[in-house]
């Protein structure tokens, strides 16, 4: 079914992006950009001193509130905690998802958001089914096109306008971000925080679009593309550690064009040897490891070093439309989001001790995923968002009050956070083929978290391929 064309990104400008834990507020023309092009380390908490013996210890609140509050403001760090502190965090995280409530962001006439990242505390960036790169303010609500980087050589636009940006990642010291050029099987990198252009993966890499992306240190990436392969890319530090921008005579960025350092081929498999696009790649940073679906129903597993050595492939349990993977460090576990259900894997193990959960959201499938310490996020594709505890292995319930005195308990419903309706084209095809329903839900193909603040951002579009459509909200 034809796509419709894509939208036209703005022309270049430099975009001056706040760094992260910055607060500025937004002037009359949107948010407030500095002139730093290095971002600020994220504020850590000094070891307090040591109290003579006959001074008492100030006393410490333990409460949940007095913890969401102190995280809204930054006041503690994400490593460290122990005991109570670190319980009240584990009972914070459970608690939020129930607390969430939506806020409904506008984006026009884009289509589906396929990719999402959280830039800085108000600011978070987007790729769409039409091939657009943009920012938004989630504040403000204000939305900066960011202009893609094109290949050196010529290729075939027209036929690849449908693909659009599946994939948005930032380095581990967020000074970098990968993501897809205007060639979707190209590989481009951005500075940050000003979003200059750092150099282009045009030149011997990827033959179809690139549907996913992890970085394995802060100048490793690998990207796992549509034409079977995974390619592991270097980024040269004097490309990028510069503090001025190349431009040329005609004020255009110049940019590097690279080429992969290794490429691995996802091996054949017995039941459908011609279907084994990369869907989604995950890294394990403690073991050096890197995991894979391919849309024959395999994970790969990887060691990840100056190049990848295969170690292993599985067949999974469910088959049916694997489109997204996480890996959770903390319990050295893959987790794998299918048709109706998310599957467990522990390559270590040959028996599997964490069954997997169905979701059975009108069989729409599972469409992202998020570990964050025990509690796994589904955004399905039936405008939901559903969340698991893994070791309690139950999805998370609503509380219900059995009187205006008791507090409330578990009601045995599954606690569902349901999006709201976002924006459809009403075109010919809407009226033609799907006989002008009202209303689609909205497939949640990215969320991501912004944690110190408690903030969900959620997005996606309507799940027939042919509507055209998106949805962006925030929870918080």
């Amino acid at each position: 079914m034809e796509e419709h064309p894509c939208l036209i990104p703005s022309p270049h400008r430099h975009l001056q992006c706040s760094p992260q834990g910055s607060r500025g507020c937004p002037g009359p023309q949107g948010p407030h950009f500095t002139s730093s092009r290095k971002c600020s380390p994220a504020a850590t908490e000094s070891k307090r001193p040591l109290l003579p013996k006959k001074q008492k210890r100030p006393a410490t609140r333990r409460s949940l509130v007095h913890y969401l509050k102190g995280r809204e403001v930054g006041a503690w760090g994400g490593a460290g905690l122990s005991g109570s502190e670190g319980e009240l965090r584990r009972c914070a995280v459970q608690k939020l998802p129930e607390l969430l409530k939506e806020r409904e962001l506008a984006l026009g006439t884009l289509n589906k958001v396929f990719a999402s990242q959280w830039l800085n505390t108000r600011q978070v960036v987007c790729g769409t089914k039409c091939n657009t790169l943009f920012v938004v303010d989630v504040h403000s609500g204000q939305i900066t096109r960011i202009p893609l980087m094109r290949d050196r050589g010529p290729w075939l636009a027209r036929a690849q306008q449908t693909c659009g940006i599946h994939a948005i990642e930032l380095n581990p010291s967020k000074t970098l971000l990968a993501t897809g050029g205007e060639n979707p099987n190209s590989l481009a990198i951005y500075q940050l925080p000003t979003l200059d252009p750092v150099c282009l993966g045009d030149r011997h890499g990827h033959k179809d679009w690139i549907f996913t992306i992890v970085w394995m240190s802060d100048t490793v990436a690998v990207s796992g593309s549509r034409d079977s392969t995974v390619a592991l890319w270097r980024m040269d530090p004097d490309t990028f550690n510069g503090s001025i921008a190349w431009h040329n005579d005609a004020g255009l960025p110049v940019y590097a064009h690279i080429r992969p350092r290794d490429m691995e081929t996802i091996p054949r498999s017995s039941t459908s040897p011609s279907n084994r696009k990369v869907q989604a790649l995950a890294f394990s940073g403690k073991n050096q490891e890197l995991g894979a679906v391919s849309l024959d129903g395999y994970f790969h597993l990887w060691k990840a070093r100056s190049t990848l050595s295969r170690l292993l492939s599985i067949r999974l349990p469910y088959c049916r439309e694997n489109v997204c993977l996480t890996y959770c460090d903390e319990l050295s576990l893959y987790a794998v989001g299918s048709q109706s259900h998310v599957s467990f894997l522990d390559p270590r193990q040959r028996q599997q001790n964490i069954r997997p959960l169905c979701s059975r959201e009108g069989g729409t499938g599972v469409r992202s995923l998020s570990f964050y310490q025990h509690i796994i996020t589904v955004g399905t594709g039936h405008g939901s968002l559903l969340f698991y505890d893994i070791r309690a292995q139950k999805f998370l319930e609503e509380r219900a009050s059995t009187s205006p005195d008791a507090s409330p308990g578990p009601s045995g419903r599954k606690l569902k956070l349901t999006c709201g309706r976002g924006w459809l084209n009403h075109d010919d095809l809407w009226v033609n083929y799907f006989g002008g329903i009202g209303e689609f839900p909205n497939a949640l193909y990215t969320h991501c978290y912004n944690w110190p603040e408690m903030k969900l951002f959620v997005a996606g579009g309507p799940l027939p391929s042919g509507l055209h459509g998106n949805y962006a909200g925030l929870w918080s």
